[in-house]
């Protein structure tokens, strides 16, 4: 199955929080797949998140249902001081860490910072400090995540997103099917495993 997200995303904190351990009890394997949303939004008409261009949408989703969702879940949450929040780092070493054993972990140590504790996750010190909590390099691994050839990497995954049809974020895809959303999370895993609706 594969996991779209983006770290300036809300709705991609708790679906990345929860999709690995729920997708090992049901056996399914996942591949990473960070990209931007802002092009895809543009390519839309959008200036912005939907978020912001729908104030109203906005207000409900930050002020109501992410904090009933981050209790729910059991997560912390902190109303976010700058929304949407620049990642481009993260998104970069995230790409670049996509099939090693330790994406999962950055990716959730990286989303709790950003909307369970409003820190700056594009800062290279944050990003440095988790890869160093992780046991990496933290040096080396930032030097190939900013190299241009990483940099196309995630302009191309990016291209990608859009080809398959993504709008938004967090999205799930097995096989030719698309989920969207948090909500859709446990959907998506279901037919991963062989479970049909149509």
């Amino acid at each position: 199955m594969e996991v779209w997200f983006e770290f300036a995303s809300n709705y991609s904190y708790p679906a990345v929080m929860r999709v690995e351990a729920l997708a090992r009890q049901a056996g399914v394997d996942i591949a990473w797949k960070p990209f931007l949303l802002g092009p895809v939004f543009r390519a839309l008409g959008w200036d912005s998140s939907p978020f912001v261009v729908q104030k109203a949408k906005g207000e409900y989703a930050l002020k109501q249902d992410m904090p009933r969702l981050c209790a729910k879940y059991g997560l912390p949450w902190q109303h976010p001081s700058v929304f949407p929040r620049r990642a481009l780092l993260p998104l970069r070493v995230a790409l670049l860490a996509s099939e090693e054993p330790w994406v999962g972990e950055f990716c959730r140590r990286m989303m709790r910072l950003h909307f369970g504790e409003d820190v700056d996750i594009d800062q290279p010190g944050v990003v440095a400090d988790t890869l160093a909590i992780l046991g990496q390099d933290a040096d080396e691994v930032l030097l190939r995540a900013q190299s241009e050839h990483n940099r196309q990497r995630l302009r191309e995954q990016t291209d990608a997103a859009q080809r398959k049809g993504l709008f938004g974020a967090p999205t799930f895809i097995v096989g030719d099917a698309m989920f969207w959303g948090n909500d859709r999370l446990e959907d998506a895993l279901l037919w991963a495993c062989g479970e049909r609706y149509l």
